[in-house]
C-alpha cells in the first residue's frame, strides 16, 4: 500500500508577513520568504505561455493574505498587488524540498539576465539557461 504524501494541517504567517511557514501531519515545517514565494509563483507572469520568466525586485515584498482554495490549495496575496498564483499544497511542498537549490538557480537566473532583487524587471529564461 503507497503512503500518502504528508498533508498541511497549519499554515502561519509570521508577524513581519515576510514568511509562510507550514507544518505537516507529520511534524515537518518548512518556512519559506515571501519573496521566494513571489517569484516562484505558479502562474502565468513565472510560467509563461512557452517561456518561463524570472522576476526581479521582490526583495521587499510581503505576504497581505493567504486565502484557502478548494482542499488542496491557497492564493497568497503579495503587498505588489499580485494575487493570480494558486499554490497547491504539493507545490508548497515541493518549493519547501527545493528551496536552497531553487534560490540558488534565481539567483544565477537574475545576474544572468542583468535583473536583481531590488529593481522590479522580468526576462524570459530559455530552457539551456
Amino acid at each position: 500500500m503507497q503512503s500518502l504524501p504528508p498533508w498541511p494541517t497549519e499554515l502561519r504567517v509570521n508577524a513581519a508577513r515576510t514568511e509562510l511557514t507550514v507544518r505537516y501531519d507529520e511534524g515537518e515545517a518548512q518556512t519559506l520568504t515571501a519573496e521566494f514565494l513571489r517569484v516562484q509563483t505558479p502562474s502565468a507572469e513565472r510560467k509563461g505561455h512557452g517561456a518561463r520568466n524570472v522576476i526581479g525586485g521582490k526583495q521587499g515584498v510581503t505576504i497581505e493574505d493567504v486565502r484557502p482554495v478548494g482542499r488542496y490549495a491557497v492564493r497568497i496575496v503579495f503587498s505588489d498587488g499580485h494575487d493570480s498564483g494558486l499554490y497547491t499544497f504539493d507545490y508548497l511542498r515541493e518549493l519547501g524540498e527545493g528551496r536552497d537549490t531553487l534560490w540558488q538557480t534565481y539567483l544565477g537566473e537574475l545576474e544572468a539576465h542583468g535583473l536583481d532583487r531590488e529593481r522590479p524587471g522580468t526576462a524570459s529564461v530559455s530552457p539551456s539557461s
